[in-house]
């Protein structure tokens, strides 16, 4: 059974940068795996686009990025 992603979580939505956000700390959590099985999770499953997939991955390697708690 394939979910979907609630409204307020997809693109344009008021939440979506709650899901961006996490996405970084998703990406630095070496629990999750290799980085390719996170960029597939976060593509087909999440419902990242490229583009926001790539600034995720960009925070998660600049060390000045302030929203990991």
């Amino acid at each position: 059974m394939e979910k979907i992603i609630k409204k307020e979580y997809a693109p344009g939505g008021k939440k979506r940068q709650e899901i961006l956000d996490k996405a970084v700390r998703f990406i630095l959590d070496p629990h999750y795996g290799t980085q390719n099985s996170k960029h597939a999770f976060l593509i087909q499953k999440v419902g990242l686009t490229d583009t926001e997939y790539l600034e995720a991955l960009n925070k998660a390697t600049n060390v000045s990025w302030k929203g990991e708690k």
